[in-house]
């Protein structure tokens, strides 16, 4: 093949590639609203001109000069520096940036646009007043109800005094001398919730480890945050060790690691369910029970609860054995542990058999030379008796113990 040919050829391929390539248009670049990142490729007396990343063809803008200016009129940019804005305003192939609002005439305008394009504003929260709070906006005074200030019930707006917050507006009225401006920032922050849970559910899954924040407590439990969605630490879950009130273990806000248990879809009015664990991630306290505690041998532990037939007694954290009541009578009969024992008390038990299937560890109490221990009778005696309601007895493997004891 002649080199004429080849050039041929090649120039078909060429203008076949670029017949082929779709033609940017506007939708394929950023418009009013946009938060758009870029590097400065120049600056002028009073303009700093940017080069936009992440779009169709070539997307160029302009920053005023005292965007990037601080008090003292020092320019806080140089070339080749990243910056990050929001789209005000299309200008045919350029567009116009603003990193925050302007004050003084032309701030009615900016606000007026903002409103236009839903644009956030930053303001700072100035005062807590009937129904919401104060904010001071480019200068001027808006409002925002205490129901738009959070996503989440705010039960004392003043906390938020002296915040500077970002805001959308969504009443702009200028028929009177000051504009009438009402505030939200709850939307914003349910939209930002919106791109987190929608970047979190393609790392959701049962078995995932993430990091949340303790939103709320409750009896049976907490709620995590996890950045946009929401899940629950049941408070069997909390840990290995029985768990009566869930502030004894977490509070709210602090930070913590989970393991997703299990994820339920949203079915009919129940809403989607993320059951999380603490304790799936925990060290496993019963690894260390062969060497910590042996069959026959002594320990001192703590009464942590009390039940009709026993006390349990916590052994080391996390573990517990039952002390069964016909130990504790001394020789007589009690109808219920509390006659002689309290919560919290500690006591020196033997361990009489360790169930490492079953976690569960029998104990008998330590009793003085002098004190007769219990019969094999009497323990009998206090083991429930079979019904039509309950069934058999379950504690009857305790007093076999006893008897090959």
């Amino acid at each position: 093949m002649s080199n004429s040919e080849q050039e041929e050829d090649f120039g078909a391929l060429l203008a076949q590639y670029e017949r082929e390539q779709p033609v940017p248009t506007r939708r394929d670049m950023p418009q009013a609203g946009d938060k758009v990142q870029g590097q400065v490729v120049s600056i002028g007396a009073n303009t700093v001109f940017v080069e936009l990343n992440g779009f169709a063809g070539k997307a160029e803008a302009t920053l005023d000069l005292d965007q990037v200016t601080n008090a003292d009129g020092e320019v806080m940019v140089a070339l080749g520096d990243a910056v990050e804005a929001r789209v005000v305003e299309v200008r045919g192939a350029t567009l116009v940036l603003r990193t925050s609002m302007g004050r003084g005439p032309d701030a009615r305008a900016e606000l007026a646009q903002a409103h236009a394009h839903k644009l956030p504003v930053e303001g700072v929260v100035t005062a807590a007043i009937k129904g919401g709070v104060e904010v001071l906006i480019a200068g001027m005074r808006g409002f925002c109800p205490v129901s738009q200030l959070d996503t989440r019930y705010v039960e004392d707006p003043a906390a938020f005094v002296g915040e500077k917050l970002s805001f959308r507006i969504i009443r702009y009225e200028t028929e009177r001398r000051n504009p009438n401006i009402v505030l939200s920032r709850r939307s914003l922050l349910e939209e930002e919730a919106q791109a987190k849970a929608a970047e979190l559910r393609t790392r959701l899954h049962a078995g995932a480890v993430l990091k949340g924040t303790v939103t709320t407590l409750k009896p049976y439990g907490c709620f995590v945050d996890l950045g946009g969605l929401e899940g629950m630490i049941h408070v069997s879950e909390l840990g290995f060790g029985r768990v009566d009130n869930p502030a004894d273990v977490v509070h709210e806000g602090q930070e913590v690691e989970v393991q997703v248990l299990k994820i339920e879809p949203p079915s009919g009015k129940k809403p989607e369910r993320i059951a999380l664990s603490l304790k799936a991630l925990a060290a496993d306290p019963w690894d260390e029970v062969g060497e910590r505690l042996s069959v026959g041998g002594a320990v001192t532990g703590t009464i942590r609860r009390l039940q009709s037939y026993g006390a349990f007694v916590e052994l080391m954290p996390g573990v517990e054995g039952l002390l069964h009541i016909s130990q504790l009578g001394a020789g007589r009969r009690l109808n219920h542990p509390s006659e002689v024992v309290r919560v919290g008390e500690e006591i020196e038990v033997n361990v009489l058999d360790i169930d490492r299937a079953q976690r569960r560890i029998s104990l008998s109490r330590v009793k003085p030379e002098n004190e007769a221990e219990a019969s094999p009778a009497e323990v009998a005696a206090y083991q429930p008796q079979p019904s039509g309601k309950s069934g058999g007895g379950g504690l009857g493997t305790f007093a076999d113990l006893l008897k090959k004891r």
